[in-house]
């Protein structure tokens, strides 16, 4: 007699599943996976530097950053890549597919690469206007987010249009509100910060003290709370949706998926205006 038990364990075996992960990514959209999995891999050496350089930056490794960024935008463009492979073949292999992600990924090189750089000459990357030549980057990066963040709202209009037949109407309305409120939110966050000389509002003007991992200051208002919120509302919303649609059927759930998206974004608009008044996400 035969069995099925020794392939049913292999499947849940960690690298199996990363493995067929990987594949599937790839297979859904090979550039934005690449590029992906790429800064990833970045952050190996990232965090030797972490741990071999003594310098720092606002009370923290000047590291710090770049390790944070090369994993917030691998997940970014990770997701994109599952998205994009919903769509339709000939959509995929489309025009308008290719320039999204041709720049997606040149903006995303061009912050992780500038990021990086400032790091290793022990700079800051962002609010440093110090010089022309530092200005300039300051606002090519500004650019850089907004056209990155601008691959949201794009594939949201493709897969308005090619709505993919496999998902229920609630996980595709999580899927195309996550995208649009990426958008949305990050961007809106994101101008006021980059308005600023920096993203405290009150209390210590340091990240030594703040929220562990994120580093969130625990002393007064800071405005990557909401900017945080904003820019993965795209990976939140579909789990969101997810759960909609085990708990209801139907109109139900596309109901609850509309309704957790405006919770999303009034809780997202709450913690910017707390911040604004230089209330502290997790206070000290």
């Amino acid at each position: 007699m035969t069995t099925n038990t020794p392939r049913l364990r292999l499947a849940y075996r960690p690298h199996v599943l990363a493995r067929a992960v990987m594949d599937d990514l790839l297979r859904r959209e090979r550039l934005l996976a690449q590029g992906g999995f790429i800064l990833l891999a970045l952050m190996v050496p990232t965090f030797i530097a972490l741990g071999i350089d003594d310098r720092t930056l606002n009370g923290i490794s000047v590291w710090i950053k770049p390790l944070k960024f090369q994993f917030s935008v691998a997940l970014y463009l990770l997701t994109l890549a599952w998205f994009v492979g919903a769509l339709p073949e000939e959509t995929r292999r489309g025009r308008t597919v290719r320039i999204l992600v041709n720049l997606a990924l040149a903006a995303s090189t061009f912050e992780i690469g500038y990021i990086a750089l400032q790091a290793a000459r022990g700079l800051a990357s962002h609010y440093n206007v110090a010089d022309p030549f530092h200005q300039l980057m300051y606002t090519l990066m500004g650019i850089g987010a907004v056209t990155l963040t601008a691959a949201s709202p794009a594939l949201a209009v493709l897969l308005l249009r090619h709505r993919p037949q496999a998902w229920s109407t609630a996980f595709w309305l999580s899927v195309l509100l996550g995208l649009t409120l990426t958008f949305m939110l990050g961007v809106g966050s994101g101008s006021v910060l980059s308005a600023g000389n920096g993203h405290w509002i009150g209390g210590v003007r340091t990240d030594a003290t703040g929220v562990p991992v994120f580093g969130w200051s625990r002393t007064g208002g800071d405005l990557r709370v909401a900017h945080f919120l904003g820019l993965h509302a795209l990976q939140i919303m579909p789990v969101l949706g997810l759960v909609a649609e085990r708990w209801a059927r139907g109109r139900t759930a596309s109901f609850i998926v509309c309704a957790a998206a405006l919770a999303y974004g009034a809780a997202t608009l709450f913690v910017f205006v707390q911040a604004l008044r230089g209330i502290p996400f997790i206070p000290a």
